[in-house]
């Protein structure tokens, strides 16, 4: 049986449906976006969007609408899954959290399921719910959410099987639906009143027959003119039961459109989007009669301007909107009254990063620092980038000092006109002497401040306004700012030494030994306000204040030696407010208030790496919500600094950490700086803005900061589809096959065969410094004698007339053409170098890089002709390329029987899966491509990986089966099979035995190979031993991982970990549990953990992670869903005791609330 852990390594972030509207309360506009399985619901401000919560939900979100209940004066939510669940939605303030008010199940044992996937609606009076699942069908939900939380539906039977869109009509008695559907004759608009008494179709009110045969979008519009428009690929028409108007603006002659947004509540303007990432403006001009009622004159449509193509827009407010994209970065706009410099109304306010689809990937150490980075071919169309993914937060090093031992960094401005000018001066602390450094430019030179001791630093700073302050073991000394001379000493009474100390702006605290003094920093000099003994020596101590606008505190935290405890205590009287054993013997090394949204925490750090978390009421002097994790093996320090604005705590460690919140949760994202850093201190000199210092045992550092987020991306824009990606090490390139769009131009005044490219933007292929095509690509090689070298005669339909030779298919006038080429990057600055042309109506399906039989390095393209009236492709080509001096030379060219669907390396050979078969070729002593063995029993081989002698082949819909390639005999054979039928997106292999694979209905299973089996037919069967539904359609697998090794080798509970990308953007984990008594143990949590936390609507984690397709269903089985085991930290105390209550470990322990935290620590460092 296979032990596999699966993860979630990032969410998916393409925006698949979007609404706004009034769901945290009656007075707040929130704008709510759905992402594949998860809600973000943002609140709608003057400052822009800010995000509230984030939720996942089990099940594949397919409908999201927002509704007034009647009677109610707040919007709820109503969710329908794909897999058949409805849920209706509230959000409750007093516990900030979304609640299900109702939910059900509307799956039929019998009916098919629509083409056009589930429709949802929501009659405008709110009586009931209409929904869509199945081909004659609709399904009808009555909303009487105060008598019951179970909805109950009813189905009416359709005389229209092929419904294309539908929506309900406003402004009517009873509900009424408009229907688009299509028949042998065309497409038909109809409109139908449902009878809630017969739970039956009612009158037919009106209908239109014979609309576009393109009408795919249906538009209800809002009283008082009501009716609907009928959105086509050259029309646009408004339609009532008296009247109809159709226009046919030429914008739509371009692209079609595909969404829309209702701007006005009366309906009177629409924004509509295209394929092509326009913004067009519908006005609905009307005319109100003198009985009141509003007939539609007329229709006009605007160009806005460019956006990202949009799969959904929403209207905000104030001129705002929100364009969800799943092919591009999400886009926060501004509609101006006026046109800009370039003609367009819109301007891009902020942007939201969407990483997918992921078409393909590669993992790689470009900085050769032990952590891979992911590179992948994302978004399509004008929106095609490559993304450049890593994990953690990295340090940008400007500069780097030698300097050994130092024990305190810290920022000054010396003889600066006030505090918001640049830092100047770094004081620098070591054992028995302070060092003080002058930044003069990006040069560093050693300096004096006269006030200051040589001793060693324990606390320096600014002060008031231009003040500084030094705290060293025998005193505390104010000095003047400018002077530099001292202004005021002061010493403990008794003048013992200072143990620990904190300052900020105001105020300072310190201790000695048992007694804990607080001064206040006046100019004219310190003054003891109050001291007092505390029952245990001091350990360390903070009066960071709660804003970076504030200079005092009124709360002091204390970390205690023997007790191993953390306090509290109100200034200036220092009275306790609240006191928390932290147990164990390890002390407490460094302790931080900190305020994250608004939150007051109180962070603690041990000697060990150990660091605890409260939240603190102040008011009433409550810890609440405790939490541990392991941040090193080492003393760790908390040090304050803020990024582009926002609050956020390093951790200065082995493991250097950098602490921030998202959505109310605090995250923990790892740095990627080399070694251990054992101080840091925010630094913004002139030549050094917004950087951090940092130092370690052996140098001070200085760098900026990235983007605060557990990964950082990074965009390079193609403005072209990406669709394969292949890394070359010793070239230090990658190479790109990818797809761009042009169309000819249909109007009257374009010349003949004129093309012009899809979305105006240029395309990289066409920026190339060098571009070259089939005629003009250097060659060597075979590839320089012949311009094809066939191994076999070409299959292919006769011409239509004898000796003819085959041409390109005629444009039609308007249409879009696909035009392939390879790109050559830079792995440096990710520049195109070379850009090579491919044949017309020749498509790039396959790339890899390898290393052929000759010892040489090559770049392998498997191409295909695609050609209208073929089913599928009968010639392809294998293309031979290499890097010779930084250019691309066509080293070999060989015309093939078939489209290269997939390429992989073995024993030094090309192996291609050519449409149904599965060839091997190598590369003779001539340059030339030989065909040396092939196996063909597939439909359609879409995917190969391979692993020594093994060859894993995905098939189109006959899930895989594992080859062996024998060189010495030039032999392939067929050694093991899965028999099911699976429809596979991606396959890989775990290890010898073992193979993963991904199909389309969104789930993951993994195969092994019986090879002690008895009989041969059982050794040639693949053994299915694991089911998972991951709710995300997988796109690629790659080995590796985004962690630094030094630090997924602590995690030893795993390995062979597998990467992949997926359509929603998602990027997810798949590893190898090591041990049994992990995996038992893992599956024994999660069965509690299953129990404590639910998802909205009900929905049973058993019933979202069970293998479905359209064969049946199987339970989850063999994988560990480590996105639910990871969310054991996140639930407060009580209930992380109530999961553990009973549960033992591998040993027969009882699991404490600390090792479930150890394990799924170490299981959350993999990713």
């Amino acid at each position: 049986m296979a032990h596999n852990y699966y993860v979630t390594a990032h969410k998916p972030t393409g925006a698949t449906l979007s609404v706004a509207g009034n769901f945290t309360n009656e007075t707040d506009l929130n704008l709510i976006v759905a992402k594949t399985n998860r809600l973000e619901i943002q609140l709608i401000s003057t400052e822009g969007l800010r995000s509230i919560l984030e939720v996942g939900i089990y099940g594949r979100i397919a409908v999201l609408k927002l509704f007034r209940p009647q009677n109610e004066r707040q919007d709820s939510l109503l969710v329908v899954t794909e897999r058949y669940r409805v849920m209706v939605l509230k959000y409750d303030a007093e516990r900030q959290e979304i609640v299900t008010r109702a939910y059900g199940n509307v799956q039929e044992r019998l009916g098919r399921p629509s083409d056009t996937g589930i429709l949802g609606m929501v009659d405008p009076e709110s009586k009931v719910i209409g929904v869509r699942l199945y081909d004659g069908q609709l399904k009808i939900i009555p909303l009487d959410l105060d008598s019951s939380k179970d909805l109950k539906a009813y189905t009416i039977r359709l005389q229209e099987i092929d419904v294309i869109d539908l929506d309900f009509l406003h402004g009517c008695a009873s509900p009424t639906v408009a229907l688009i559907y299509q028949d042998q004759q065309g497409r038909h608009l109809k409109i139908y009143e449902i009878s809630l008494a017969d739970k039956d179709i009612g009158r037919l009110v009106w209908k239109q027959s014979d609309i576009e045969a393109e009408a795919s979008m249906l538009i209800s519009v809002p009283r008082p003119a009501g009716g609907v428009i009928v959105v086509g690929q050259e029309t646009i028409a408004y339609y009532n039961e008296d009247y109809q108007k159709s226009v046919a603006p030429p914008e739509l002659v371009y692209s079609p459109l595909i969404c829309f947004g209702r701007v006005d509540s009366d309906g009177s303007r629409f924004l509509l989007g295209d394929m092509q990432g326009h913004l067009m403006m519908l006005l609905l001009e009307r005319e109100e009669k003198m009985d009141g009622t509003v007939t539609i004159t007329d229709l006009k449509l605007t160009s806005l301007g460019t956006a990202v193509i949009a799969k959904n827009l929403t209207y905000l407010d104030n001129g705002f909107v929100f364009v969800g994209s799943t092919f591009g970065d999400s886009q926060l706009v501004k509609l101006n009254a006026e046109r800009d410099e370039s003609g367009s109304f819109i301007h891009i306010m902020e942007s939201f990063t969407n990483i997918g689809p992921i078409v393909d990937m590669e993992v790689v150490d470009l900085e050769r620092q032990g952590q891979g980075q992911l590179v992948t071919c994302s978004g399509a169309y004008t929106e095609g980038s490559l993304r450049v993914i890593r994990n953690g937060i990295g340090i940008h090093e400007e500069a780097t000092l030698e300097l050994e031992g130092i024990k305190g960094i810290w920022p000054l401005k010396v003889g600066v006109p006030d505090a918001t000018s640049f830092d100047n001066t770094l004081v620098l602390s070591f054992v028995g002497q302070t060092t003080v450094l002058t930044l003069s430019g990006g040069e560093l030179e050693g300096t004096e401040i006269p006030g200051f001791s040589e001793e060693q630093t324990l606390v320096a700073g600014n002060v008031l306004d231009k003040d500084l302050v030094q705290i060293t073991a025998l005193s505390v000394r104010l000095v003047d700012g400018e002077t530099l001379q001292p202004i005021s000493e002061w010493k403990t009474p008794d003048e013992k030494n200072i143990s620990v100390a904190a300052c900020n702006r105001t105020q300072i605290v310190l201790a000695s030994g048992r007694r804990l003094f607080y001064l206040e920093i006046h100019r004219e000099g310190l003054n003891l306000i109050r001291d007092t003994v505390l029952d245990y020596e001091v350990a360390c101590i903070d009066i960071t204040p709660p804003a970076l606008d504030s200079n005092r505190s009124d709360l002091v935290a204390i970390g205690l030696w023997t007790d191993i405890s953390v306090r509290v205590h109100r200034l200036p009287t220092l009275d306790l407010l609240v006191s928390e054993n932290l147990g164990g013997d390890i002390i407490p090394r460094s302790v931080l208030l900190a305020v994250f949204e608004g939150t007051l925490y109180l962070l603690c750090a041990l000697g060990d790496g150990s660091f605890f978390y409260f939240k603190l009421n102040p008011i009433q002097g409550v810890l609440s919500g405790r939490k541990k994790i392991i941040l090193g093996t080492q003393p760790t320090l908390l040090k304050p600094f803020y990024s582009r604005g926002s609050f956020n705590v390093f951790t200065c460690s082995d493991r250097p950490t950098v602490i921030y919140s998202s959505n109310g949760k605090l995250v923990f994202s790892n740095v990627n700086f080399k070694g251990a850093v054992s101080q840091m201190c925010p630094l913004n000199a002139e030549a050094y803005q917004d950087s951090l210092a940092i130092a370690n045992n052996v140098s001070l550092s200085f760098g900026t900061v990235d983007d605060i987020q557990k990964l950082h991306i990074t965009t390079i824009p193609l403005n072209e589809s990406p669709k394969r990606i292949a890394f070359q090490e010793s070239t230090q390139s990658f190479a790109v096959c990818s797809t761009r769009y042009e169309y000819k131009d249909p109007s009257p005044d374009g010349a003949a065969g004129e093309r012009r490219r899809v979305g105006g933007r240029l395309s990289a292929s066409l920026t190339a410094p060098t571009i070259t095509n089939e005629a003009t690509i250097p060659r060597s090689g075979a590839a320089a004698s012949s311009n094809e070298e066939r191994a076999e005669p070409i299959e292919t339909d006769p011409p239509e007339e004898e000796g003819a030779a085959r041409e390109a298919e005629p444009l039609i006038k308007g249409e879009t053409v696909e035009l392939d080429s390879l790109l050559i990057i830079d792995q440096h600055s990710f520049e195109v170098t070379h850009a090579h042309h491919l044949k017309e109506q020749e498509w790039s399906f396959s790339l890899m890089s390898c290393q052929l039989n000759d010892g040489n390095v090559y770049y392998v393209v498997g191409t295909a002709m695609l050609r209208p009236r073929e089913e599928e492709p009968k010639e392809g080509r294998l293309l031979l390329f290499q890097l010779v001096d930084s250019k691309l030379v066509m080293v070999a060219s060989k015309e093939v029987n078939g489209g290269v669907m997939a390429l992989t390396c073995c024993n030094g050979r090309i192996v291609a899966a050519v449409n149904s078969s599965v060839n091997i070729y190598s590369l003779g002593r001539e340059g030339n491509l030989k065909l040396e063995c092939k196996h063909a029993s597939n439909i359609l081989a879409l995917y190969l990986k391979s692993k020594g002698d093994f060859i894993l082949v995905g098939d189109l819909m006959r899930s895989m089966c594992v080859l062996l390639h024998k060189p010495d005999t030039n032999q392939l054979e067929e050694i093991a099979r899965d028999f099911n039928s699976r429809w596979m997106t991606a396959v890989e292999i775990i290890d010898d035995d073992t193979f993963l694979g991904g199909e389309n209905a969104y789930n993951l299973f993994v195969c092994q190979k019986d090879s002690v089996g008895a009989t041969d037919e059982e050794r040639r069967q693949l053994q299915d031993s694991g089911y998972m539904h991951i709710g995300n359609f997988v796109n690629v697998f790659r080995h590796g991982s985004l962690v630094m090794k030094s630090l997924s080798e602590l995690a030893a509970t795993v390995q062979n970990t597998v990467l992949f990308g997926t359509v929603s953007g998602a990027v997810g984990l798949v590893a190898t549990l090591k041990s049994e008594e992990d995996f038992d143990f893992l599956t024994r949590l999660q069965k509690r953990l299953a129990k404590v936390i639910t998802s909205p609507g009900n929905i049973e984690h058993a019933d979202w992670r069970s293998f479905y397709n359209e064969v049946g269903i199987s339970p989850l089985t063999g994988f560990i869903d480590g996105d639910l085991i990871e969310r054991f930290s996140d639930l407060e105390r009580d209930d992380q005791m109530k999961v553990c209550q009973g549960l033992k470990l591998s040993d027969g322990r009882d699991a404490t609330v600390e090792d479930v935290v150890k394990l799924v620590e170490d299981l959350t460092r993999i990713h």
